[in-house]
């Protein structure tokens, strides 16, 4: 079955439309997003924890976390979903204009389910007009809604100001502990290193401490085993593996699988 899709990006305002089609992928999340799922279901995992959000539901997503997702059409066959980025930057200047500053630094969960109400429906139903504000000039009213929105979630849920208004960086967190969560999404060292709290050059000697070998070795050969595994044992296709432990693409994924064991992993089914 044929199958169209759209992505219209407003900065900050996001409206996304896949047609007849499943969409999965991964995102490093760099600001705080609040989203409105229009249509469809999204399903997203950290890792360790997944998160399902059906149609009419309010999400927010919090910064500097890692997710993989699955975008699923509705009935309707439309996945649609809107989205509002809530960069450090407005944050900052609410924090300095209002006195806004989170009491402590929590925990929460990398994705939070923010209760419906009609005031969050009303604001969504009035940035329709907003997906025509492509031109740079209307960056002020842009901001002037990502504002809004702020000021609404705190009425709402006030308990939200300690995550919105936390300006910290990741603090050194136990590398050997996250990289054995995380190594199945496939971003850079560099990120890995500031997710981790350390400068890439600390990342690098502490992860050889640890592990006894360079992250890169160690990351692909930690995600053809898991392959192997899923193959062999589990009998998925190759390509419904290889985005999952972490591969960019499909022929790369089978160049490496093959030096790594000698086979192709399309014969070991």
């Amino acid at each position: 079955m044929s199958s169209t899709h759209y992505h219209q990006q407003l900065n900050p305002i996001t409206y996304s439309c896949y047609s007849r089609r499943v969409r999965e992928g991964e995102q490093f999340i760099s600001n705080h997003v609040f989203s409105f799922q229009i249509s469809g279901t999204l399903a997203m995992t950290d890792g360790a924890t997944s998160y399902i959000f059906q149609e009419d539901s309010f999400r927010l997503t919090r910064r500097n976390s890692l997710l993989k997702f699955t975008k699923q059409p509705g009935a309707a066959g439309e996945y649609k979903n809107l989205s509002v980025f809530m960069d450090q930057q407005t944050l900052k200047e609410l924090s300095q204009a209002y006195k806004y500053e989170a009491a402590k630094h929590i925990q929460a969960p990398a994705v939070i389910t923010v209760p419906t109400h009609e005031l969050l429906r009303s604001y969504v139903r009035a940035l329709e007009p907003y997906d025509e504000l492509i031109s740079t000039e209307n960056v002020l009213l842009q901001n002037i809604k990502v504002k809004e929105l702020v000021f609404l979630l705190l009425t709402l849920s006030p308990e939200l100001k300690d995550v919105l208004f936390d300006f910290s960086e990741p603090g050194k967190l136990d590398l050997e502990a996250f990289m054995n969560k995380n190594h199945r999404f496939n971003v850079s060292l560099e990120r890995f290193a500031y997710l981790t709290g350390r400068s890439l050059s600390t990342f690098k000697r502490d992860f050889e401490k640890i592990f006894s070998t360079r992250p890169g070795k160690w990351l692909q050969e930690r995600r053809l085993q898991e392959a192997y595994f899923l193959i062999k044992e589990k009998g998925v296709a190759p390509k419904e593996v290889y985005i999952d432990v972490g591969f960019e693409d499909l022929s790369h994924f089978s160049f490496a699988f093959k030096k790594m064991y000698g086979v192709a992993p399309s014969k070991m089914i």
